[in-house]
């Protein structure tokens, strides 16, 4: 074989190579090929983090989309939502056959997306700035849209408690600009807000972040964890914990705040307390998903190629991590239990 023919297979086989690892790094849709186990993008950082299933993998369940944000699965119907925020729409991944497709369209560029304890589900929508929640038959009904007269800025993320109240952020991102909402002026500070479905009761339970972002409680309701994205506009990249008395909240802590120069977006829990939150938007070596103990240590991390915005526990044991993460939506089967029962 002559030099150049030598040189030019060796050039094409090393391209080969490389191109198969990259395909591998973006666990195309349905194809595992390049997996290894136990899967090295799954990573433990503390003996405490004992969530990594040996032979489960990181797998992509859906893409194409600009902005996913918001999962939130539905155990009687064996389905993962989402929003496709920039696209107007929200869309379904079924479990049984991993078929996806339009949910609702529009959405009023939809945003955080959880289930109330009666199974309905609750959305936060930027581009009509208000709460709904969907009844059984599909109706829509508006919880809330305004305070004290004034708009509300664009809802963000969205959690209910045991005794059915609502809880969300609302930084104001689906009014700064047209590509996720509408460009508006925003009519109340950055706030986050209990409603009392019952009532129609709202009253501002934290009124100190830059940017508040994503929101869960532990387990036992007694904390609960608060991103500031504050970041994006100048201010803190952090993750503060609060104690939980009633309808009100106390002894506002910081919990993390080792995510600059990029920051944590979406945020929950799981059974045994540990804090999970979405990664990216900075360095892709840490892209992904992080695992907190209820220290405030890490513990653990999920590397994916995308930078994560939000995550919920699914499936019908709630232990398959799904991560809405920019284009597409990733899963991973994890030794643990979401906090979340819906």
């Amino acid at each position: 074989m002559q030099r150049r023919t030598l040189l030019g297979a060796t050039a094409t086989a090393v391209a080969a190579m490389a191109a198969t690892r990259a395909a591998a790094d973006r666990l195309p849709l349905g194809d595992l090929t390049g997996t290894r186990y136990p899967d090295p993008r799954v990573e433990v950082l503390d003996k405490r983090f004992k969530y990594k299933v040996g032979n489960a993998a990181i797998e992509r369940i859906a893409t194409g989309f600009r902005w996913a944000e918001g999962p939130v699965y539905v155990r009687d119907g064996g389905y993962l939502l989402w929003s496709d925020i920039p696209n107007n729409r929200m869309m379904r991944w079924l479990e049984e056959d991993g078929h996806v497709s339009v949910f609702r369209t529009p959405s009023n560029y939809s945003n955080g997306n959880t289930r109330d304890r009666q199974g309905r589900l609750l959305t936060c929508e930027h581009d009509a700035r208000r709460v709904t929640r969907t009844e059984p038959d599909g109706t829509i009904t508006v919880l809330m849209d305004s305070f004290n007269g004034k708009k509300l800025n664009a809802p963000n993320d969205i959690v209910v408690a045991a005794d059915g109240a609502v809880w969300f952020t609302d930084p104001g991102y689906g009014i700064f600009g047209d590509y996720e909402g509408h460009k508006a002026e925003l009519e109340l500070p950055a706030q986050v807000y209990r409603l009392d479905p019952a009532t129609g009761k709202a009253t501002v339970v934290a009124d100190s972040f830059d940017k508040p972002n994503g929101i869960a409680f532990s387990p036992d309701e007694k904390k609960l964890y608060i991103i500031d994205s504050g970041i994006t506009h100048g201010g803190r990249s952090n993750m503060r914990v609060f104690d939980v008395n009633g309808d009100k909240l106390a002894n506002d802590k910081i919990f993390a705040e080792n995510f600059a120069p990029g920051f944590t977006d979406g945020v929950r829990t799981d059974t045994d307390g540990n804090v999970w939150c979405s990664m990216g938007w900075a360095d892709p070596k840490e892209d992904g998903v992080r695992c907190y103990a209820p220290t405030g240590d890490l513990i653990g991390k999920i590397h994916l190629p995308e930078t994560c915005a939000n995550l919920c526990f699914g499936g019908k044991k709630r232990n398959r991590l799904f991560m809405a993460a920019s284009t597409s939506v990733y899963a991973v089967y994890v030794d643990a239990a979401g906090a979340l029962k819906p």
